[in-house]
């Protein structure tokens, strides 16, 4: 595995936690609760929380991986030890993060891994300074495209259908595998290993004393030669289509959200593995509900007889209508909650209905009904009720 330029000024056991010395399940065990801890789906808006999540999986990417957990021990354990004084501060050209050299009678191939003849040597240190400056290292490290581009697209749901989860069809135009050759680029289906690189696919030059390397002409880098290339691609693997895919929408997304898919963006070259798709989800507004997290609310009318004898008002959910009783003596504006009527869950229990009451005061009256509100109005003041009574200070 490549070692990332950044891991020198990362600290990913601080990140989860752990000691140097934790076992595999250990960071295992920390990362899962940081992450659920952490997961967007569950701090919806919290940029902090969303930060905070990166960094864990950052952390656990290379620490749950043996190999990169490896380099990465090695070289923080390099940089504690002062392993980078021969290079010093201020950095000269073609060197990243400010290294440069303090001797001028070296070559920088023997550090990077390279043998006599121009060579790639295998292990040491060349596999981890290789990749740390980008330069190739070991056998089997070469400039080839990893994986295919990742791709982003947006999407529009309802409101019900973010808040259930859904699946939708979305087209994609993109590098896709050639059907001709199954992605290999050849015609035949078989490479050979480049003659010139030896398959690192990288050419080592000396200039003025310092071993520098460069993709391989011959190649372009990828390591291998295709002898008949595919007609239909011309021996790249891939060919630009548009794709129908089907995209699994889950409970509970939220405006803005992007949801992952693995292995669904552009293809990669020479049957390297594909890229991601990240789905960027817009939820168009609801007439009846908003959101407070995985909490469902609606307002709901009532008249004033029904808040002050109490009753039974009929309340919509996302999937079918429930029975809400309402207390005698409610006022106007409260929230009746009803438990596990919200918003799904990834847990598979689900948030609350908010229930919010709000008096409406008819415009017109018919005489009967206004006789009665008179009389009940003075019946009202007649039992000493005064809506206003120490309200802003009046007695």
């Amino acid at each position: 595995m490549a070692i990332q330029q950044e891991w020198a000024n990362k600290d990913y056991y601080g990140d989860l936690g752990v000691s140097s010395n934790a076992s595999a399940a250990d960071i295992k065990k920390a990362y899962r609760r940081l992450a659920r801890e952490n997961h967007p789906d569950s701090n919806p808006g919290n940029k902090v929380a969303e930060e905070k999540f990166k960094r864990v999986a950052e952390a656990y990417d290379v620490l749950g991986d043996e190999t990169k957990r490896k380099e990465y021990d090695e070289l923080k354990s390099m940089i504690n030890s002062g392993g980078f004084g021969r290079f010093g501060g201020a950095g000269g050209p073609g060197f990243p993060g400010g290294f440069r050299t303090t001797q001028t009678d070296f070559d920088l191939g023997d550090i990077f891994g390279g043998a006599a003849g121009g060579q790639a040597a295998d292990g040491g240190l060349g596999d981890i300074f290789g990749s740390f400056f980008n330069r190739g290292g070991g056998a089997g490290r070469n400039a080839r495209p990893s994986r295919g581009a990742d791709v982003e697209t947006e999407i529009s749901l309802d409101f019900r259908e973010a808040a259930k989860g859904t699946t939708i069809p979305v087209e994609l135009t993109g590098e896709a595998p050639c059907t001709t050759c199954h992605g290999s680029g050849s015609k035949s289906g078989h490479t050979t290993t480049c003659d010139l690189c030896s398959g690192s696919g990288f050419i080592r030059e000396n200039s003025g004393g310092f071993g520098m390397a460069r993709p391989c002409t011959k190649c372009g880098g990828t390591g291998t030669i295709v002898e008949d290339p595919c007609p239909t691609c011309s021996g790249t693997g891939t060919v630009r289509r548009t794709r129908s895919i089907t995209v699994r929408i889950p409970a509970g997304v939220v405006d803005g959200q992007k949801v992952r898919l693995a292995g669904q963006g552009e293809a990669g070259p020479n049957g390297t593995p594909a890229g991601d798709l990240f789905v960027t989800v817009q939820v168009r507004p609801d007439k009846v509900f908003t959101r407070s997290g995985d909490d469902l609310e609606v307002t709901v009318p009532v008249s004033f007889g029904e808040l002050a004898l109490g009753g039974t008002v009929t309340v919509p959910t996302l999937d079918n209508r429930v029975k809400v009783k309402v207390p005698a003596g409610t006022p106007s504006g409260r929230t009746l909650r009803v438990k596990g009527r919200g918003v799904p869950k990834r847990s598979g229990t689900a948030g609350d209905l908010l229930v919010t009451v709000q008096v409406q005061v008819p415009k017109d009256l018919d005489p009967s009904a206004t006789s009665a509100l008179r009389t009940y109005a003075q019946a009202e003041k007649d039992s000493g009720f005064d809506p206003r009574a120490g309200w802003a200070g009046l007695a």
